[in-house]
């Protein structure tokens, strides 16, 4: 949204925001993910946690109705007005805001009924990751549990939402009032995209508004266009110090915000009263917990080296802007992981740092020594396409593609033209042909696969063979086995 003033996930604790190292007492006791029912689609869920971070589709919806948002008088016999002024009785019992009704309120709860179910209901279905962990924040500064519905209006709950003024995370922090809250945005980093610490940064900033202005209304608004804005309209409007009374002094999105922020607290508080449809497997919760960084890293190679998908890690770390952990002296960088992998990231960790050091000193050479000339490829992006399935279709790193193309995010644009130098030249329709270079083949041998295996426990099991020797001789590339599967080993 527009707030000049001024990230899935599991359910977490907040003293990992302190902490930030590996923590029993900070892992929740949510399903592990091996206990998400068979019959979903994991490549399909984590497809919509890439479209969680990278598609800004509802939050510009969202975005552009709150500041052109009428007040028209809506029919909806559904909902009758007496009806609606008994649960907003309900409603203004419950918390600190204001929420008594007026006919510019019912207007915009009557209008997202009628024009956003569809919207709302995928907004429920995303509250179930994000809401948890909101609640436990706004409960430890001591401010309204209601405050978490911000975050709806805000971002529509997207962790890597930007604004056209350059706002950004869930909480929509521009660059200097993140900066000041102690949000971190580097080349590498954007610590306003991180769930944790920029719930805990809003936290702090709302408590501040509201020692000024002493209401949560005003709070809101100060939140979205800056105390100075709500000042001047205090003062245009003759010293009224409600916000229904200063709404028409204040900046047309702010005018909007407030009814926006009830409207979506209505349509939440009674989604089972309106008939919404929540799938609430939509986005399953895993119990996850972080580890410190020792060394710089990619979330390529720890999905590698933990049979991680990357678009998992990708959810799970969404402030890391190249998919790349950095390590600097008196600052700390954390890995969120799956539970499930936490032992296996722990149990190899040294010699992951030595893999992914020894990828970084390769990548550091001319690529004419590591890619044919014919290899080279131009690729232009359909729709569908993300980093992450264009990288697999071509055997080649996330990272690597951001790298060719000097990247810093991974939004792509139908269209775009990218360079890739593939290790799987015809894998695409685009790819260009090359010349098939003839190589002696040496011996082979055959493992048959077993239950409990990985590519990371074979390559340890046999001498001289790496991850990427198996996946190369096998036609490989997700890290996935069967048991049963027969691999090829080349001696």
């Amino acid at each position: 949204m527009m707030m000049k003033g001024f990230l899935f996930l599991a359910v977490l604790t907040i003293g990992q925001l302190q902490s930030q190292s590996i923590d029993s007492s900070a892992v929740v006791n949510a399903p592990k993910l091996d206990s998400i029912p068979v019959n979903l689609n994991v490549q399909k869920i984590e497809k919509k946690w890439l479209n969680e971070l990278y598609k800004n589709s509802l939050y510009d919806t969202l975005s552009k109705a709150v500041s052109n948002q009428s007040y028209e008088a809506i029919y909806y016999p559904e909902l009758p007005t007496d009806t609606l002024k008994k649960r907003l009785a309900i409603l203004d019992a419950k918390t600190p805001f204001n929420i008594e009704y007026n006919p510019s309120l019912e207007s915009v709860i009557k209008s997202y009924l009628k024009n956003r179910k569809r919207s709302t209901e995928t907004l429920i279905s995303r509250s179930h990751y994000y809401f948890p962990m909101f609640e436990a924040v706004l409960d430890k500064y001591n401010l309204p549990l209601e405050i978490k519905y911000l975050a709806v209006v805000e971002s529509a709950l997207k962790p890597c939402a930007k604004s056209r003024v350059g706002a950004t995370g869930l909480w929509q922090f521009m660059f200097a009032t993140g900066k000041q809250y102690g949000l971190e945005v580097s080349s590498y980093v954007d610590e306003r995209c991180d769930p944790l610490r920029a719930t805990n940064a809003a936290a702090k900033y709302l408590e501040s508004l509201y020692k000024i202005f002493g209401d949560w209304d005003l709070a809101l608004a100060a939140y979205n266009s800056g105390p100075g804005n709500v000042t001047k309209a205090i003062r245009r409007s003759g010293g009224y110090q409600n916000y229904w009374n200063i709404r028409s002094f204040l900046p047309s999105e702010t005018a909007g915000y407030l009814p926006a922020f009830l409207a979506t607290m209505y349509l939440f508080e009674y989604a089972d009263a309106h008939g919404f449809k929540v799938d609430k497997n939509q986005f399953p919760i895993i119990s996850t917990d972080t580890i410190h960084v020792k060394q710089m890293i990619s979330l390529d190679h720890v999905a590698e080296l933990t049979d991680t998908k990357i678009e998992r890690l990708q959810f799970l770390n969404p402030s890391y802007k190249l998919d790349i952990i950095p390590v600097l002296k008196d600052k700390t960088y954390t890995l969120r992981l799956p539970l499930t992998k936490i032992g296996d990231f722990v149990q190899n960790e040294q010699d992951i740092y030595a893999f992914s050091k020894a990828e970084y000193e390769a990548r550091e050479k001319p690529l004419p020594q590591f890619f044919e000339i014919d290899s080279k490829i131009r690729y232009k992006v359909k729709s569908g396409d993300f980093l992450g399935k264009i990288a697999r279709n071509f055997k080649v790193r996330v990272s690597q593609i951001k790298k060719w193309n000097g990247l810093r995010s991974n939004d792509l644009k139908i269209g775009q033209r990218l360079t890739i130098y593939s290790r799987n030249p015809t894998a695409h329709r685009f790819s260009k042909t090359t010349k098939s270079v003839s190589k002696s083949k040496p011996n082979k041998s055959t493992y048959l696969v077993k239950a409990g295996d990985s590519l990371w426990s074979i390559s340890n099991k046999l001498s001289g063979v790496s991850i990427q020797n198996l996946k190369e001789w096998n036609d490989i590339w997700d890290s996935y086995l069967k048991p049963g599967m027969t691999l090829i080993i080349s001696n």
